[in-house]
């Protein structure tokens, strides 16, 4: 797990290594243990390492083969790599170190760009081919690890945070009008390849793309979800133990392809629950960790009455930290400046808050993410169903955060654009391979709105503080399994019923029978106080009212009653207009007055 960055020129000039050496600084964090360069004539590589697998210099990177004409950076782990590297043995390759890093060069030198098609795994890496000079970047199916880059006339600049790129200079920091409705539509969620910010970009998931020295460029997808019924049908009964048979091979995976100790964020919940019981009888000693917080207008900020319960049951090392509402507002702008792109999701700031603690006992944790997308165990999934009209109005009048209208009369006419959203879902919705409408949701779900929000998130708060997250349920053979599985199977019993079936008996029933809890932080849905105060702050600001992005009458609306105005998933709209418009200071207005 680490952090990568690269410059590639089209001009047959050298890459600016001051400006590789700034996108590597800011990307320490992700990487604490080692920093390397590779210079190779018209491109240029930075790295930060965070040691997992082979913890020796044999796997430092940039990693530099000399006989194949190959060289690495790498971020993420593949699962399955001492498979892969027992065929490339066979198959003649040698290896000078024990670890996935080196698999990925050999992998690519023998099957070329369908190398990507072998890994089990969560990865963004880049390979400068020196035999035609070709530069070749990766993203893994899911979106589990990022590549943002910014693509010039020039010269390509591409590394793990945007952050890092901004680092650079030179990049067109103007808002994309198209992005920012999508982001107050659908969570923070902009698909790939858009950001916020005109001159960035992100790789899509389970996409390559290949560039020539000369600038030429190649995108190609090697994945997508069949959300179809199998041709032959599978019984109640068979479905359910192809769910544990695939989730406990998954958890597996996991665990072993590490030569560190691995931990489990344990949230109090089902999914995370899950992992600790399928973990406990192979791992001694476990670690497990819950955070909570102060409740807040009667919401509980917490589950630790079901984390407890959970690590008393199969004898855990727990660690618990209950954060203050105050140690929450005070550490808002550290996890803000860690945003690959403005989040307005609560437990970003847990995750942020809980990193920092975890990273000082383990390296590695499994977390439970992507487990309600993949299994449908959102509130929303069953109103969509129930719902009537066409695709587009099923999803959006539960989903939406706001509504078209809505949205012209919050932005200034300079970010007034069509209704960009609804056509980007209708599309989607209706591509082929889906039987039934919530094989559509859930497909849209899991390729695309999960990988901005909720997965980027684990992403950029744990690797804030050098922890890696892997996420189990996000192991693509399960995705593939329950992307097939009837939707009425998944929403049985409130939702996840085969996550349910195979943890009864195997964990507490009273965490598989509670109802589905959120990962807390009540003060910044009830917003009061403190922090109430800090939003105002904001959106009164010279910074704020230059940039002209809201109308000044909306903004007064959510201040005089923020409690009053929620999204349909239950978001604080005035927090959404505040994180972006902090995100924006903080990492934008900031990085420019540092190149000025």
């Amino acid at each position: 797990m680490c952090g990568i960055c690269g410059e590639l020129r089209f001009d047959q000039t050298v890459p600016d290594i001051d400006a590789l050496k700034r996108m590597t600084e800011k990307l320490v964090r992700r990487g604490p243990d080692h920093e390397g360069f590779f210079n190779g004539g018209v491109l240029a590589f930075g790295h930060r390492r965070l040691s997992i697998i082979d913890l020796t210099a044999h796997s430092d990177q940039p990693m530099v083969d000399d006989e194949l004409k190959l060289a690495l950076v790498f971020n993420g782990t593949i699962y399955n790599y001492k498979e892969l590297r027992a065929e490339l043995l066979e198959m003649g390759y040698d290896f000078t170190s024990s670890g996935d890093s080196e698999v990925i060069i050999k992998a690519y030198h023998a099957w070329g760009g369908n190398c990507v098609q072998r890994f089990y795994g969560m990865f963004a890496f880049a390979i400068w081919d020196m035999r035609d000079k070709s530069l070749f970047l990766a993203r893994d199916r899911l979106g589990i690890k990022p590549m943002y880059y910014a693509l010039e006339g020039t010269h390509l600049r591409f590394a793990s945070t945007l952050q890092a790129v901004l680092a650079a200079g030179g990049v067109d920091t103007s808002l994309d009008p198209v992005a920012l409705h999508h982001h107050f539509t659908l969570h923070s969620v902009v698909p790939a390849p858009r950001t916020i910010l005109r001159g960035v970009k992100k790789l899509p998931p389970a996409h390559t793309m290949t560039f020539t020295a000369a600038g030429e460029v190649k995108l190609q997808r090697y994945w997508s979800l069949d959300a179809t019924r199998p041709a032959n049908p599978l019984s109640e009964q068979d479905w359910l133990a192809a769910t544990r048979t695939v989730l406990m091979r998954a958890v597996e995976r996991h665990r072993l392809a590490s030569d560190v100790p691995v931990g489990v964020l344990l949230s109090g919940g089902l999914d995370s629950s899950l992992l600790v019981g399928l973990l406990a009888d192979h791992v001694d000693d476990l670690n497990t960790f819950s955070i909570g917080f102060e409740d807040v207008a009667g919401e509980q900020g917490h589950e630790f009455e079901y984390s407890d319960l959970v690590a008393k049951h199969f004898n855990t090392r727990h660690h618990k930290f209950a954060i203050p509402n105050s140690e929450v507002l005070k550490t808002l702008p550290e996890a803000i400046a860690q945003m690959s792109e403005p989040m307005p999701s609560y437990d970003v700031t847990a995750f942020y808050l809980l990193g920092q603690k975890v990273a000082e006992e383990v390296k590695v944790v499994l977390a439970g993410q992507g487990a309600d997308e993949v299994f449908g165990g959102y509130f929303w999934y069953p109103r969509m169903d129930a719902a009537n009209g066409s695709p587009l109005a099923r999803f959006s009048q539960h989903y939406f955060d706001r509504d078209h209208s809505e949205y012209l009369t919050m932005m200034s006419d300079a970010y007034a654009v069509p209704d960009v959203t609804a056509e980007w879902v209708n599309n989607e919705l209706t591509q082929p391979q889906a039987d039934e409408f919530l094989d559509e949701v859930f497909r849209l779900d899991v390729t695309a709105l999960m990988v901005d929000d909720p997965v980027k998130r684990v992403d950029n708060m744990t690797m804030a503080w050098g922890l890696e997250a892997r996420v189990p349920f996000l192991d693509h053979e399960l995705v593939e399994l329950a992307a097939r599985m009837p939707p009425s199977l998944k929403l049985r019993e409130g939702g996840k019923f085969p996550l349910k079936a195979v943890a009864r008996g195997l964990i507490p029933d009273a965490v598989i029978d509670r109802p589905k809890g959120y990962f807390p932080v009540p003060a910044l849905k009830y917003v009061r106080g403190d922090f109430l105060e800090k939003m105002r702050t904001l959106l009164d600001s010279d910074a704020c009212k230059k940039r002209g992005l809201y109308r000044r009458d909306y903004v007064e609306k959510l201040l005089a009653d923020p409690e009053a105005h929620l999204t349909r998933i239950q978001g604080s709209k005035l927090w959404h207009l505040a994180l972006l418009e902090w995100w924006l200071q903080i990492n934008v207005d900031g990085a420019s007055e540092s190149h000025a």
